[in-house]
């Protein structure tokens, strides 16, 4: 369950997502920001939940799942500081379709939708930003139903490890094989033997649930290119204008 905690007045957003949004918007919505933390396996949201808050991530990492109706699930995209679970919301539908659940304990700050749906009536700005967000959430969604189906499940947990290591910031990842199972959509002797095997490599340390990765160069290339190719459209998002959220005669999101 999430804790509610006094709101702050941080001028410096931990966020990227919230930390690119000007400076006007983002003073309209600062004072509505509530800062949350969640527990690791905490559901922040059900499939099918009404949302009343979109999350951004200062630590914390959430994980979309896709529940089928005999009540497996299997993630389908992870969100850290980068970006945000909930503008969907904001933009057209309150309902998720994602189970959305903590990865990754640690501070969040959470905003409510009518906030947001203000701002996007009202903002250009913030429609650009929150569409282009949107198209870069779903590339990751896509690439990860793909690379789900594709590749091996030790390329599958090297991609996996990969994209927590970077929202975790190098700390050391406490996961069971269970856990990973799950998010992997697979079963536990498989990422057993997975994990095996990574450790013979020396990529990684593996003790009773806590995940050190030792060779990051080794992992990345034991790895399939999903990995490779996410992170290079987030980086494109996130990067200085000139390759971001641009408006041109063309279209929206045509580098120059």
């Amino acid at each position: 369950m999430a804790v509610k905690i006094d709101n702050l007045a941080i001028a410096s957003f931990q966020n990227q997502l919230m930390g690119s949004v000007e400076a006007a918007v983002r003073a309209r919505i600062e004072p509505h920001l509530e800062q949350t933390r969640f527990r690791l396996g905490d559901v922040v949201c059900e499939a099918g939940g009404l949302l009343r808050h979109a999350y951004f991530p200062e630590g914390c990492v959430l994980s979309l799942l896709t529940v089928l109706e005999s009540g497996d699930a299997i993630e389908t995209a992870t969100i850290g500081r980068e970006g945000a679970f909930g503008l969907f919301a904001a933009m057209f539908s309150r309902v998720s379709f994602n189970r959305c659940i903590v990865q990754l304990a640690g501070p969040m700050r959470r905003c409510r939708i009518e906030v947001l749906q203000s701002e996007f009536t009202r903002s250009e700005h913030v429609r650009d930003l929150f569409v282009s967000y949107s198209e870069t959430l779903l590339s990751q969604v896509q690439q990860t139903v793909a690379c789900n189906l594709m590749h091996s499940v030790e390329q599958r947990m090297c991609r996996w490890l990969l994209m927590t290591h970077d929202r975790a910031e190098g700390e050391t990842l406490t996961y069971t094989h269970t856990f990973l199972a799950d998010i992997l959509g697979t079963n536990r002797k498989s990422v057993t033997l997975a994990a095996q095997a990574m450790q013979a490599a020396g990529l990684i340390s593996y003790h009773r649930g806590a995940i050190e990765v030792l060779d990051r160069p080794g992992l990345e290339q034991a790895s399939c290119e999903c990995y490779r190719i996410v992170r290079e459209r987030f980086d494109a998002f996130l990067s200085p204008p000139a390759t971001a959220v641009q408006e041109t005669k063309g279209g929206r999101n045509q580098t120059v």
